[in-house]
Order: C-alpha cells, then sequence, then structure tokens
C-alpha cells in the first residue's frame, strides 16, 4: 500500500481539492471519497488534510461554505468562488510545469 501524504505532496491537496470543487459542490468527507476514487487510491488524503484546506482556501475567498439539511443532520458544502478559479489556474500552471521538468528527468536516462 502506498504512503499517504509523502513529503512531496506538499501543496497537491489544494490543487485537487479546487479541482474536483469546481465540477461542483462536496462536503468534506464527499471530497476525501472523491480523491481516492478519481486517483485509483494512488493518493489518499484523509480528513485530518481535506480539512484545514477546505477552512484555509475558505478563509482565503477561495471557497464559499454553505449549510444544507441533509437527513436530519446539516452538512458543509463548498463551491469554488471567481478567487478560487484563479488560484486553481495558478495551480496547475505551476503543476505543469513541475510535472514537466520531473517527466524530462524521469524519462532521460542518467548520465554522469
Amino acid at each position: 500500500m502506498a504512503q499517504s501524504n509523502p513529503p512531496f505532496m506538499s501543496g497537491v491537496p489544494e490543487l485537487l481539492v479546487l479541482r474536483l470543487l469546481a465540477g461542483r459542490e462536496m462536503y468534506g468527507y464527499e471530497l476525501v471519497k472523491a480523491v481516492r476514487l478519481v486517483t485509483g487510491e494512488a493518493i489518499v488524503l484523509g480528513e485530518g488534510v481535506i480539512y484545514p484546506v477546505l477552512h484555509s482556501l475558505e478563509r482565503n475567498g477561495a471557497l464559499q461554505a454553505m449549510r444544507k439539511p441533509v437527513n436530519g443532520r446539516t452538512r458543509v458544502y463548498y463551491s469554488v468562488t471567481p478567487t478560487g478559479q484563479r488560484r486553481l489556474g495558478l495551480l496547475n500552471d505551476e503543476w505543469d510545469r513541475i510535472s514537466t521538468g520531473i517527466n524530462s528527468v524521469l524519462g532521460e536516462p542518467a548520465s554522469a
């Protein structure tokens, strides 16, 4: 089984949360399950990672939270704001730059 939250994952939870929420609003635990599902469990982010990211993004104006009653209880659903869309664009560009660089190293034979 893969290590959950390895050190090189810095910034990835924010990118994944914004990308998933850009598609539709979700609540926290739904995001935990969605990350596992869409990554084929290659990335597993627990509630201890997802909720702080959600709260930080909300504080920074990237997400809007809305309480909704569901089966007699209240869930907090999150959606991306225009600020969040801009942040997602920046993070996506940075990911493309970094992954292109890493892929160029991994695709090249090592030379000494």
